[in-house]
């Protein structure tokens, strides 16, 4: 089980054409909005005492060119909260430009599949503690766990054990993993799937992520042994509060 200390709550805003969203499975065309005005929403977590941010750019996930720079710099002015990013992370300089924007740390997603060998080589230039590898797993008709890219429409032939491993290999220290079935769901994370990383990955901070529907999933999460864990939709329709996800992280 992880310590008290290292283990985070991630509270989620997926930004969509300026406003809250959240996609059911990371269908584009299943969007429900939560507001117009993130950095509002991303105060209120800050008040609620979050450290932390998970900030997506779902525009840019779907076409390139990260587009919520002015955010990110007003959330590190304004909330004294460390933001963990990603969308639409194409290259070296994308990578770059977050972090000069104020991003603790990148979040790299299809890239990490299809060009681990670039992926690698920022974990070596910037610090495995700036980046983070997010892995969308399915799992197949055989029970293993596959890596589909182009917004999950697209099988990359690569397994999820595979190249988990061989980023913990480089030193990877943060690793995001989405079961796919369950996101934007609330039907429950996949705490089998976690436990299986955390046992597979030894050293590299697991965050859960996708179908928290409870607060006692958080701490199913750390018992789990996850570093942290992501909260999205759950939080957004009032379904638990952050204040009531720490005291649950802490009675664990």
């Amino acid at each position: 089980m992880t310590s008290e200390s290292s283990f985070q709550l991630y509270p989620a805003i997926d930004v969509r054409g300026g406003r809250v969203v959240r996609l059911a499975q990371g269908d584009y065309e299943r969007e429900t909005t939560y507001g117009d005005d993130p950095l509002a929403a991303a105060r209120g977590y800050a008040d609620q005492g979050a450290r932390w941010l998970h900030l997506v750019d779902l525009d840019a996930a779907r076409a390139g060119g990260y587009t919520l720079a002015p955010l990110l710099r007003a959330l590190r002015q304004t909330t004294g909260l460390q933001v963990q990013t990603g969308g639409g992370v194409r290259g070296r300089s994308d990578v770059l430009a977050l972090l000069e924007a104020g991003a603790t740390r990148v979040v790299i997603g299809s890239l990490a599949v299809r060009a681990p060998l670039e992926v690698l080589s920022w974990l070596a230039e910037f610090g495995p503690e700036r980046i983070t590898v997010a892995l969308d797993a399915r799992q197949d008709a055989a029970g293993v766990w596959q890596l589909p890219i182009h917004g999950w429409t697209e099988g990359s032939g690569v397994a999820l054990d595979e190249l988990a491993v061989r980023y913990a290999d480089a030193g990877l220290q943060q690793l995001l993993c989405t079961d796919i079935a369950r996101d934007g769901m609330l039907s429950g994370p996949n705490f089998a799937l976690y436990r299986h990383l955390v046992a597979l990955l030894p050293g590299v901070q697991v965050q859960a992520s996708g179908g928290v529907h409870a607060v006692g999933d958080v701490r199913e999460a750390k018992r789990a042994g996850c570093g942290g864990i992501v909260l999205g939709r759950a939080l957004l329709e009032g379904r638990f509060t952050l204040e009531q996800a720490f005291a649950e992280a802490a009675a664990c």
